[in-house]
């Protein structure tokens, strides 16, 4: 199956960039380098294509208890113009996908709502919102508009500066999670003030027929999707096919350590499942660590204790630009999890002292 591109595919083609496959998408994965794209947003600006994220467009009388059904967190309280994140459970309380839920403008006199999956699963994701509904017997139109949208992330310190330049609105009084129809260059753009780097910013849903338009008008560094890595690992962002997979690392959202998102007061498919949880407590969960010695900690590597046997895993790592210091994230049992904890990761096949840090490990706004 080819995979799919974005709208400024050639754009990016023309700049200059480096590709890579990422969740059935052919995407930009560096401009001019890792390094350069990452300390502009620390520092002052960059603009990321994120066009692969899915767009799911729900609205109807049932379209609030549809989404408060399918997301763990209580979307009842998002006011038109707020946003929220959650995740999407099983019936077992696994995490299937982490999800930004947008309460848009109503439609029709009737609670409407963009959520974003992330990339590759927004045909899934259609699928199980109008099963589910059609199940329960609830009215709500649910519509895939991934093909329709262009999304752009602006993020860094001088990037609400930037955005607000571009748009005929005032968008700086948009608090963290709120969102507005904003006009840039003529063209209407869904703008929040969310964002995946640790970093201020806004990300930008636009029609796919005008995203050159409006890349255009926001001028800094163009960034790919290697930089939004180093980043979010940076600002201890969980990546869904890092952090959690349903088939191979399945984990539900209190190992994940974004339990933050989950409300149990409301019902959702799997509800119940994490009530037990929280009631029984963790084995596992999540942690960043820091190697103290050379070596570039990845994806699969085994993290030991100090006698050197092996009791958790890597799920990302890399090597901070910020810090210059080699960091990671990883799953190990809860009696490793305190930081300032001694642990081991094998890199390579040689063992690395590792300290577990707390999350995140740079200042994020």
């Amino acid at each position: 199956m080819p995979l799919q591109t974005p709208p400024l595919r050639g754009i990016h083609d023309e700049r200059g960039a480096k590709f890579t496959e990422f969740g059935g998408w052919d995407m930009p994965v560096e401009f001019d380098s890792i390094q350069t794209e990452h300390m502009a947003v620390r520092e002052d600006a960059g603009i990321f294509d994120v066009s692969h994220m899915g767009q799911i467009h729900v609205t109807g009388p049932d379209a609030t208890a549809l989404m408060q059904r399918l997301t763990t967190n209580d979307v009842s309280r998002v006011a038109v113009g707020g946003s929220q994140y959650a995740a999407i459970t099983d019936e077992d309380g696994l995490v299937i996908d982490d999800t930004v839920i947008y309460r848009l403008p109503d439609e029709d006199g009737h609670n409407t709502y963009l959520f974003v999956p992330n990339a590759g699963t927004d045909e899934a994701t259609h699928e199980r919102w109008v099963d589910h509904r059609n199940e329960w017997d609830l009215e709500a139109t649910v519509d895939n508009r991934t093909d329709e949208y262009a999304m752009f992330a602006v993020q860094g310190p001088n990037a609400p500066e930037l955005v607000d330049a571009a748009c005929r609105e005032d968008v700086l009084d948009l608090g963290r999670f709120e969102a507005m129809e904003a006009t840039v260059d003529g063209v209407e753009c869904w703008t929040a003030r969310t964002g995946y780097t640790g970093e201020d910013g806004f990300e930008l849903i636009v029609p796919a027929d005008e995203a050159e338009r409006i890349w255009s008008a926001i001028d800094c560094q163009p960034c790919g999707l290697g930089a939004r890595d180093t980043l979010r690992i940076e600002a201890g962002f969980v990546l869904a096919g890092q952090e959690f997979d349903r088939e191979s690392n399945p984990r539900n959202p209190f190992e994940v350590g974004i339990d933050f998102a989950v409300d149990l007061d409301t019902e959702f498919v799997g509800r119940d499942a994490l009530a037990r949880v929280e009631a029984d407590g963790l084995e596992e969960q999540l942690v960043g660590f820091q190697l103290i010695d050379r070596g570039v900690p990845r994806h699969g590597y085994d993290i030991t204790n100090t006698e050197g046997r092996v009791v958790g895993t890597v799920s990302s790592g890399t090597m901070s630009p910020s810090l210059e210091q080699p960091i990671g994230l990883g799953y190990v049992p809860v009696e490793y999890a305190e930081p300032g904890t001694t642990l081991q990761v094998v890199v390579r096949g040689r063992s690395k002292k590792a300290r577990v840090e707390t999350t995140p490990f740079v200042d994020t706004v």
